[in-house]
């Protein structure tokens, strides 16, 4: 929409109320005219939610690293146990890497990649989030240390927590966590089957060798995931599975079924269907929406049997749109999608995306929409909500306020985070000690001095209120999952001819 038709457009408005409008309908007019007037530059969004992954980057820093107030940090993880477990990425504010998290944040980027490719090339991106992907494959593939062992954690969350340090000058302990055939974990073994599969496909034209190395021990680890199982309690209280394995384990079988072909893992999926579940979440620890959507892909696609994983996949499209009698998940005053209050653009960012690729689906496979009791839904109303949860955290919103750092002129400023909120190496190079960073920077009220640009904050509150307070890690935290899903819904939106 034009500015000149939002202003003719506003005045009319203005015009017509001016006589019975009360001041309230009139401030409500021009905030209206405020969001009218916003264009949104989704490739320059997608730019920078992919740049933020270079400020979680653990281990020896690349050469044409970007992010140049990180350094290198966690040269040493792995060596007790003699493994080579550098790199990967710590999953959000802290310093710790937890690998179910990881390969949850892995798929998400290859699942955008492949979902996406042209767009995301027509913003000369595909190289960075491509870069990205392998800063986390190359790390599951060592934690994949043997065809019965995953690791699956480096650091103590609990010590790491009592401490604010950068990762630079982190002295916490780098406990080593994994599973085995003896202690198993599958819910972090099939999401890492998933990742790796995934990712397979991205590396499949540009790397062949590669691809067919991901694929093989992403099939492994389907093997450590299916044949030993047990849920994975090792990451609580941080990451612990409230939806069971089984979810895991059929969205890693459905990866492997499109990186592969085989048919084995299609016939996994159908022998158990009974599994799938109607959910109204797509997360970390939740995957049945991601696997029905992709299932429902295949539907469309002329598989016979997956009637379930589509009647599935519109149960998740009825919990979220507004106006749908089977509607669960609340919406905040400004518009948001409000599951809880911990981190929640995590759920709004994840729901938009899988939302945005049912759309695609529906829109390429000519299917009128789908039925939400007497709601009906179209695929571009579908696309248009979604869209709506992307603007809203670009800044459409009651605040006027950008949660992604850096993009617009308000945006949070005091990220928790503790690379981000303590000065450079590079330009205060005297070590900052744990209960330093504690008294004078994260109690500091000043901005960041490091602006993590990309990072996506936890979010406003139920009622679209954001305090930005470094202390408010429930609002204030970036994560790798929440950035990752943010990829992959602005993404969508980007122009395949920008």
């Amino acid at each position: 929409m034009g500015q000149r038709h939002c202003g003719m457009m506003l005045f009319l408005m203005l015009f017509c109320w001016c006589v019975t409008a009360s001041c309230e309908e009139l401030a409500r007019a021009e905030a209206d005219q405020g969001s009218c007037l916003r264009q949104f530059d989704y490739g320059d969004a997608l730019g920078r939610a992919i740049l933020f992954f270079e400020g979680q980057r653990s281990g020896k820093l690349p050469t044409g690293q970007r992010v140049k107030w990180r350094g290198d940090s966690a040269l040493l993880d792995g060596r007790p146990e003699k493994v080579n477990l550098v790199g990967g990425y710590y999953d959000a504010g802290d310093n710790v890497k937890f690998g179910w998290p990881m390969a949850f944040t892995v798929t998400l980027l290859s699942w955008t990649a492949t979902e996406y490719q042209r767009e995301i090339s027509a913003t000369n991106q595909l190289r960075y989030l491509r870069s990205a992907i392998k800063w986390g494959t190359d790390f599951l593939l060592r934690a994949h240390a043997s065809p019965t062992t995953l690791y699956t954690q480096v650091g103590d969350g609990n010590s790491d927590h009592q401490c604010w340090e950068r990762p630079e000058d982190m002295d916490t302990a780098r406990t080593l966590f994994k599973i085995t055939s003896s202690s198993p974990g599958t819910e972090v073994a099939a999401e890492a089957a998933a990742a790796l599969s995934a990712a397979s496909i991205v590396f499949k034209s540009v790397d062949s060798n590669y691809s067919t190395l991901l694929l093989s021990k992403s099939k492994s680890l389907f093997e450590l995931a299916d044949n030993y199982r047990g849920s994975y309690q090792g990451s609580c209280p941080f990451y612990c599975s409230y939806s069971g394995y089984q979810d895991e384990l059929l969205w890693a079988s459905v990866w492997l079924y499109k990186a592969s072909g085989d048919n084995n893992y299609l016939n996994y999926v159908l022998s158990n269907q009974g599994w799938s579940q109607a959910v109204s979440e797509f997360s970390w620890d939740n995957k049945f929406a991601g696997a029905q959507v992709l299932l429902a892909e295949e539907f469309h696609g002329g598989k016979k049997g997956l009637a379930k994983f589509n009647n599935d996949a519109v149960s998740f499209v009825c919990s979220l749109m507004p106006g749908s009698s089977s509607a669960q998940i609340k919406m905040t005053p400004g518009g948001l999608l409000y599951t809880r209050d911990s981190s929640n653009l995590q759920y709004a960012t994840s729901a938009s995306m899988v939302l945005l690729i049912h759309s695609k689906t529906l829109s390429e496979g000519h299917v009128d929409g789908v039925q939400c009791g007497s709601a009906h839904f179209s695929a571009s109303q579908i696309r248009e909500f979604a869209k709506s949860q992307v603007d809203y955290i670009l800044g459409k919103n009651p605040m006027n306020m950008s949660y992604m750092v850096g993009w617009g002129s308000k945006y949070p400023r005091q990220l928790h985070h503790r690379g981000a909120s303590i000065p450079s190496i590079h330009v205060h190079p005297a070590k900052v000690g744990c209960h330093d960073g504690l008294n004078t920077y994260y109690s500091s009220t000043s901005p960041n001095p490091n602006m993590h640009a990309g990072a996506i904050a936890g979010g406003p509150d139920s009622n679209d209120r954001f305090s930005d307070l470094r202390s408010d890690y429930s609002h204030s935290e970036p994560a790798t999952y929440m950035n990752a899903a943010f990829v992959g819904a602005v993404a969508a939106l980007v122009s395949r001819t920008q």
